[in-house]
């Protein structure tokens, strides 16, 4: 019997542990990041394309508004300034493909799942995000970094700039530096186990959110 109030005790201790190890590095990544986010009307072939044409355009639209942003809550002015703007660019780039679809764009937290750009990855969690929603809003999502402006690189090879690297490493603490930027690195055990615990802590608790959102919904019809 003693065992098993041992073991008991350990498994609430660790998840005590795990707990507020998860919150605190998400909590810290949250505040010194903005996303974007992307949300197709739907799976269809053609409303996933539809959306990455929406996120060309955007980010190719709105990439001067952020030059002189030093930090999160001058790009949070920015965007709030300017969603209007970013709603009517995205409608109009519909239009271009014979759609007249609604757009809904917003600035709030989101939940997000664990994300790579480049040699960067970016645990599950709630994050402060720019939110583009087409039309229904129940196809796939995009995401990428709005601040750091990692939206604005190519990490299609596998590897960020160094430029884009400084810049979170000016934001972050070093610890949670290392962790995003060694996390896919074996060679680095305990930074992996860390970013593990993160993922998925967030992850669980994202999961549980929305299946209690899905009882609301069910509840309320």
């Amino acid at each position: 019997m003693k065992k098993v109030i041992l073991a008991v005790l350990l498994g609430l201790i660790l998840t005590i542990y795990v707990s507020h190890f998860s919150e605190s590095v998400q909590a810290d990544l949250a505040h010194n990041l903005v996303r974007f986010h992307v949300i197709a009307n739907s799976d269809s072939a053609e409303d996933q394309a539809l959306k990455l044409r929406v996120r060309n355009r955007v980010i190719h639209d709105t990439e001067h508004l952020f030059d002189a942003s030093e930090n999160i809550g001058q790009t949070k002015v920015i965007i709030e300034k300017n969603i209007p703007r970013i709603e009517t660019i995205a409608k109009d780039e519909l239009k271009k493909w014979g759609r007249e679809d609604q757009v809904k764009v917003s600035l709030g937290t989101y939940p997000f799942p664990t994300k790579q750009y480049g040699d960067v990855i970016l645990p599950a969690g709630h994050y402060q995000a720019l939110q583009v929603v087409i039309g229904e809003g129940r196809g796939a999502n995009w995401w990428c970094v709005l601040f750091p402006p990692l939206c604005f690189v190519d990490a299609t090879q596998g590897v960020l700039p160094e430029s884009s690297k400084q810049h979170l490493k000016s934001i972050l603490t070093e610890e949670e530096y290392e962790m995003i930027t060694t996390a896919n690195t074996e060679g680095e055990i305990p930074v992996v186990i860390k970013f593990k615990l993160v993922e998925w802590w967030q992850n669980s608790k994202i999961k549980v959110q929305t299946a209690f959102n899905g009882m609301d919904k069910a509840s309320e019809n």
